[in-house]
């Protein structure tokens, strides 16, 4: 799956008007997909972690999920398990760094201005329309992890962490 594939797949899951799948849930299946990873249609891991960790307006789940299925592609990737994690961080961190810089947050709060575990906050958010902004980080994410399912960038990547011996 390229980038145009992963973005249509997350606006299909994203954008249907049943609210079914969150910004995590929604990467992290996409990223499962793309990395040819098991399950690719179950987000059960990745439930609580819509809205910055059960709404907490923590981290945004685009980079939650996204760290997710990156965390299952290291390992898949990776024999040494520590290294496997090593790489996986540092993957995300440079996610996270990008991330902030164009959007000026990583929080989910940031982002989208609200407490959604304020009394009928989540209610306004969604009958709102404005969950829709949310594709917008999705599609961040996606758009620079995705390109990790391609063998030959995983292993320049993986290179460019590798410590020099």
């Amino acid at each position: 799956m390229d980038e145009r594939g992963a973005v249509t797949l997350a606006r299909q899951y994203f954008l249907d008007e049943r609210n079914v799948y969150g910004c995590a849930e929604t990467t992290f299946m996409v990223l499962k997909e793309a990395f040819d990873l098991d399950a690719p249609t179950d987000p059960s891991a990745a439930m609580a972690l819509n809205g910055g960790v059960a709404y907490s307006g923590g981290v945004c789940g685009a980079i939650s999920g996204g760290a997710m299925a990156v965390g299952m592609l290291a390992d898949r990737g990776i024999p040494d398990h520590r290294t496997a994690k090593r790489v996986a961080r540092l993957i995300i961190a440079d996610l996270m760094d990008e991330f902030g810089r164009a959007h000026g947050t990583v929080d989910c709060r940031g982002l989208i201005g609200t407490d959604l575990r304020a009394p009928g906050a989540h209610e306004t958010f969604i009958s709102s329309g404005v969950w829709r902004r949310c594709i917008e980080p999705i599609e961040f994410a996606l758009l620079r992890l995705v390109p990790l399912a391609d063998r030959a960038h995983w292993d320049r990547v993986v290179e460019d962490l590798e410590p020099a011996p």
